[in-house]
């Protein structure tokens, strides 16, 4: 296996803007997106079976001559650097949509670009000319030197900066930096990991991580939403509540992206081998039930942390096994498949071999097993003994 020399990365810090730098920031943040927006117009206005416009024709359009006009001329009040960044950004964004579209791009789906929104989290992108670092203080064309919280150094001279403002109204610095992935000694070849809800992740090695409970501030984003739903709207009280309501939301993302960073470190460090199940969290997202809860456990940010965290380090892979494969469905000793069960039951008894197993340490088990098969293996389902029997004698029931 080949690993590349250098892989680029992105290293986010906080910063702490004047009052004076918010309204700058706000003034571009505003610009960029107006330049978005106006792009994206004059594509949509193309007629059907002409030629768009490309990205140096919108530069030209949005930004030079807009500048010329009554409407547009504050547009020369910020730098011109993101400016033209956000046109390019506009063009990534259509390729994306059409990759997708011709099947050269995979994963989750791209729409079709869409207008940005003042309430919306903003940003914009600094390329070199456009910032500078000087005695641990960021510099920014046209908006001054930013008060920076350096939690930890820059490994190399970022390429890039982008300067963002999210819902809560925090302010980060995002750079785009080249890192060397390091060298260290794993401590097993392998984990199976079996993904829940009350415990986010169950070990083939048998240890069991919960997800830090963040029930208490669930209730009071609750209870803050529907607050908000009867304010005014346009009023004061209504965007004090706002702005209220994502701080709290910000705060349990925070709190979930803590857990999951600090999971995927561990387990890509400690192991040369992390085997993943490919759950379909948008199917599973359907059940009103639990819909919440799943679209908060974090299950596929995990896989991606676990994915990017492999690449920086060598001899570190992540396999996804198929989200068919019956991982609890038969037992983990003897491979005795006695078919499917009800959630509810949490420990069964293979007759078959008289083991005791816990549900979640035996498809961790099988999640391992299946992931270290050989590529020209047949599926486990199709290997394992088939029985028409009762396999199984449930020995403890749990409301999950």
């Amino acid at each position: 296996m080949q690993y590349n020399a250098y892989m680029k990365a992105r290293y986010q810090y906080r910063i702490y803007p004047t009052t004076n730098q918010q309204v700058e920031l706000a003034k571009l943040f505003g610009c960029c997106r107006v330049v978005w927006n106006d792009a994206l117009v004059l594509v949509k206005a193309v007629p059907k079976g002409k030629q768009w416009p490309s990205n140096a024709e919108l530069q030209k359009l949005c930004i030079t001559q807009a500048k010329k006009t009554e409407a547009r001329s504050w547009l020369s009040e910020v730098s011109n650097i993101p400016l033209q960044q956000s046109i390019q950004d506009l063009g990534v964004a259509f390729k994306n949509f059409f990759d997708y579209r011709k099947g050269k791009r995979e994963g989750r789906r791209i729409g079709f670009p869409r207008f940005k929104k003042k309430m919306s989290r903003q940003s914009a992108r600094f390329r070199k000319g456009g910032f500078s670092i000087k005695a641990e203080k960021v510099y920014l064309a046209k908006v001054g030197d930013m008060q920076t919280k350096w939690s930890r150094p820059l490994p190399s001279e970022p390429s890039s900066v982008t300067v963002i403002k999210d819902c809560a109204g925090r302010y980060f610095l995002s750079f785009v930096v080249e890192v060397e992935p390091t060298e260290a000694e794993p401590k097993n070849q392998g984990v199976g990991i079996d993904l829940g809800l009350e415990t986010l992740a169950t070990l083939s090695t048998g240890e069991k991580v919960k997800a830090r409970d963040t029930s208490d501030l669930d209730l009071k984003i609750r209870k803050g939403k529907r607050k908000l739903a009867r304010a005014v709207k346009g009023s004061k009280r209504r965007e004090s509540l706002r702005v209220a309501v994502a701080r709290m939301e910000a705060k349990q993302r925070d709190i979930r992206r803590d857990c999951n960073q600090k999971l995927a470190t561990r387990l890509v460090r400690e192991n040369s081998v992390v085997v993943l199940e490919d759950l379909n969290v948008s199917g599973m997202v359907k059940n009103r039930t639990l819909a919440r809860t799943i679209s908060r456990a974090g299950w596929r940010q995990l896989r991606t942390l676990c994915e990017a965290k492999a690449k920086m380090i060598n001899e570190r892979e992540v396999r996804v096994i198929s989200r068919w494969e019956p991982t609890s469905q038969y037992c983990s000793c003897c491979g005795y498949r006695w078919g499917k069960l009800d959630l509810s039951i949490r420990s069964v008894l293979c007759l078959n071999c008289g083991t005791e197993h816990d549900r979640d340490k035996n498809a961790s088990k099988n999640i391992k097993a299946a992931g270290h098969a050989d590529s020209n293996r047949q599926a486990l389902s199709s290997v394992r003994p088939q029985s028409g029997a009762v396999a199984c004698l449930p020995t403890q029931q749990e409301a999950i």
